[in-house]
């Protein structure tokens, strides 16, 4: 009988031989995109900055458990910071890969900002280890979204602040994005103080109503595949060989995204596939799928015998959102087969300080369109703008001064070293 390894093995090579067998069409990519889409689906993160002129830099920041996280900042030395945290399976560039017209992080620089993009541990540009090598060493994966939170923010944060010289900053998470600061903020409160306002797109946090028709197939995949294993480092180029592969992987986007096309630049696909997905560790996926499972937001469930060494109980404990305290803004769309409107209000009801319920009007927008869509930055982008700076400047949304009675605890120690390179172009 085959082994785990093996079995996953033989699935991942019956998908690459499906492709091949569709053969790919000659000259498919040159018919069917622009010149300049296909030169800037070959270009990374700090590539695409350096392509439309705007500056960056490298930043390598180091966490508390020895993981190298790689951070793009858009530079603009001076102006108030603000952090960006991708979703799952993705990197910085989704803040910016739509281009200067559509991208997040283009917004928000040309607003006056010094925008840093940060990459979560496991991804394409955040692999580095003061110690394993993610090539060979499997215990390098050995995390979930937990340590994301618990060491990847803490860290980011922290030398975001350290190099602007700010107290506070301003955060955006998309997904996964918004799950890691929910874990950071009610597990290490402190840091709650650093915030201006989280801004949480398409969060997710309690998931028992989630209606991806690929949830199921997930539960199965993640089954065989088992814990700690590297998960979808490379681009899906196969979706680029025909006109058969590009739509059989759309087909699967819309199962697990909630379907939209009018929302989606097919122009720029080329640059989407080439950037997602970016890696991820299976715990990561696994842990997700706990909570669906449990109708639960915890931490990560390792069965009864490893829980009480780790937790000192059975069960994985809750994560309590009631130390949640910073500003959160939450945006969330009806189409979303990942985010729930029914678990969203069943997280804003635990978070104490929530200060943007945004459900948005449009019946389709689906869980990526708020940071892709066409019509982002006109339907989206200036109401996140507009709170971002209310509560930058400590107003409450009726323009009164924000008076906050939680202590500012002041972190007496931190092991994140940092280091910078600016881009070269």
């Amino acid at each position: 009988m085959p082994t785990t390894s093996c079995q996953w093995r033989c699935l991942l090579g019956l998908l690459c031989l499906t492709w091949l067998w569709t053969a790919g069409e000659a000259g498919f990519l040159e018919d069917h995109f622009p010149a300049s889409v296909l030169e800037e689906a070959e270009l990374s993160t700090p590539q695409l900055l350096a392509r439309h002129n705007y500056p960056g830099e490298l930043h390598a920041v180091t966490t508390e458990d020895n993981y190298v996280l790689q951070v793009h900042r858009i530079a603009r030395p001076g102006a108030k910071p603000v952090l960006l945290m991708h979703g799952l399976l993705d990197s910085s560039a989704t803040w910016i890969m739509m281009g200067p017209h559509s991208g997040l992080g283009y917004f928000l620089y040309d607003a006056g900002y010094d925008v840093w993009l940060a990459n979560a541990r496991g991804n394409r540009y955040s692999r580095g280890h003061v110690e394993l090598n993610p090539n060979t060493d499997k215990a390098y994966w050995s995390f979930s979204w937990h340590e994301i939170g618990y060491y990847d923010l803490p860290a980011l944060i922290d030398a975001v602040l350290s190099k602007t010289g700010y107290p506070k900053l301003s955060y955006f998470g998309h997904s996964q994005g918004t799950t890691s600061f929910f874990v950071m903020a009610s597990t290490r409160p402190e840091y709650n103080a650093k915030i201006h306002v989280m801004s949480a797109l398409a969060p997710v946090a309690f998931m028992s109503n989630v209606e991806s028709p690929l949830v199921a197939l997930g539960h199965r995949l993640l089954k065989a595949v088992g814990e700690g294993q590297e998960l979808l480092p490379h681009a899906l180029n196969g979706c680029l060989l025909s006109e058969r592969t590009l739509q059989t992987c759309l087909y699967y986007m819309w199962k697990l995204l909630g379907k939209n096309p009018a929302e989606f630049n097919e122009t720029m696909i080329p640059v989407i596939m080439h950037h997602v997905p970016a890696g991820a560790s299976s715990n990561q996926f696994l842990h997700y799928l706990q909570l669906h499972k449990s109708d639960r937001f915890c931490a990560y469930d390792h069965g009864e015998k490893e829980n009480q060494r780790i937790y000192g109980q059975a069960q994985p404990p809750e994560y309590l959102l009631e130390k949640v305290t910073a500003p959160v803004a939450l945006y969330y769309t009806q189409n979303d087969y990942l985010t729930a409107v029914k678990d969203v209000k069943r997280l804003i009801k635990r978070l104490p300080n929530v200060v943007e319920d945004h459900l948005y009007e449009y019946m389709k927008w689906n869980h990526i369109d708020m940071v892709w869509g066409i019509s982002a930055r006109r339907m989206a982008q200036p109401r996140m703008l507009e709170v971002l700076q209310t509560y930058e400047a400590g107003k409450a949304a009726n323009g009164t001064d924000l008076i906050t009675t939680q202590s500012v605890e002041r972190t007496t120690e931190t092991s994140t070293r940092e280091t910078v390179n600016p881009i070269d172009e």
